[in-house]
């Protein structure tokens, strides 16, 4: 299998699942416990918030483990709708974010709360002049993801974190595309909150996290237990944790490198297609983009179907988000780019990783000029 789709999941990294196999083995004690088993949970708990805020430029303490980032999303979310007395507010978001902070977005407004869904520019990008404008006296929170899964494109968070908070409306950013992938600087971005799950820098599913800079900003979505400093009722997944953890120090060290080896990868392999399809057309190519995300409309073309005869083919790719396959509507984030429908479902996602060869992708593009009708004769 050529696998490139790994903007929708990751393999383990074997230091991952060497890791979480001595964590299960060994250390598989209740880190709130008070006897030693317990503490040496607790102390794999903490060094794991250590290696991510080390990856992240980020205080150790002001890190929250999750079950992911749909969950991390949904607490910044959602939760504060549950506090005694809340009154409906206004939110700003992209119209390009992923599905963990458009419904829940649309449930705010399900109940009262006014949301701004800012468009993008032709090359995917959000502005952020048009997010300082959508702000209002009563805007409670700014959410514009780091890097779209769909087309990889790298959005303008700072200069939006700066103009957001200048105005006192904190911002949250989903940063699942890009953590592990490129530099990722929690400081230097100045957002609020941050949130990113392990299995997409080849470390496990079921386990994420939200990166705060004040505790008191934040209220628990889980209730039930003191754990994670009252923030997130459960017992911790430390097994989870410790992957996350190996995960990120790989990252930290392994970054450049992988960056490079993919970029140049993906480059090849836009080249190939834009050299065998007359009509093929990269979305997003005039952005910044992620080194490791390709996403081509060649028209004409059922991408469904492509999807399903090129996996035939032993060629994993995507038409979009795995979270939104089940809906056959064309790709919002394509949509939004001023794509038409039939554009947006004629569009191939090629996210690319550490393991892919130059020899993979020049079989791919061979494959593609066998299974799409969309190139020169």
């Amino acid at each position: 299998m050529i696998y490139l789709d790994h903007n929708a999941t990751t393999q383990p990294a074997p230091e991952v699942v060497a890791a979480m196999s001595d964590c299960q083995n060994r250390i598989w004690g209740n880190p709130s416990s008070l006897h030693a088993l317990g503490q040496k949970a607790r102390a794999l708990r903490d060094a794991a918030c250590r290696a991510l805020a080390a990856l992240l430029n980020a205080p150790p303490a002001n890190i929250l483990f999750t079950s992911g980032a749909t969950e991390a999303a949904n607490q910044i979310l959602l939760a504060p709708l549950l506090k005694p007395g809340a009154r409906p507010r206004h939110l700003v978001v992209s119209a390009i974010e992923h599905p963990c902070v458009l419904q829940p977005a649309a449930l705010l407004e399900a109940h009262g709360w006014a949301v701004t869904r800012v468009g993008v520019r032709p090359d995917g990008t959000v502005d952020p002049q048009a997010v300082a404008d959508a702000l209002r006296p009563d805007t409670a929170l700014v959410s514009v993801m780091l890097a779209n899964n769909d087309t990889g494109v790298l959005q303008p968070v700072r200069e939006i974190a700066a103009r957001a908070r200048a105005r006192g409306v904190p911002v949250h950013t989903d940063a699942v595309q890009a953590v592990g992938r490129i530099p990722v600087d929690f400081e230097a971005l100045g957002v609020d909150f941050l949130t990113l799950s392990a299995h997409k820098f080849h470390g496990p599913k079921g386990v994420g996290a939200l990166v705060f800079r004040d505790a008191k900003t934040l209220s628990p979505l889980l209730l039930g237990g003191s754990q994670e400093r009252n923030l997130r009722a459960g017992t911790e997944n430390v097994t989870g944790i410790c992957g996350l953890a190996a995960a990120a120090d790989l990252a930290r060290r392994r970054m450049a490198e992988t960056a490079a080896h993919t970029a140049a990868l993906r480059d090849g392999l836009q080249a190939g297609i834009l050299n065998a399809f007359h009509c093929a057309r990269v979305n997003g190519a005039d952005a910044p983009r992620l080194p490791n995300t390709l996403n081509v409309t060649f028209p004409g073309t059922d991408a469904i179907t492509a999807v399903m005869n090129l996996d035939m083919a032993g060629v994993a790719v995507a038409t979009t988000s795995a979270c939104s396959t089940a809906n056959r509507q064309p790709p919002y984030v394509l949509t939004a780019m001023g794509l038409s429908p039939d554009d947006a479902l004629a569009s191939l996602r090629f996210s690319l990783g550490p393991a892919n060869t130059e020899v993979e992708i020049d079989r791919v593009v061979t494959l593609l000029t066998d299974h799409l009708s969309c190139h020169h004769d």
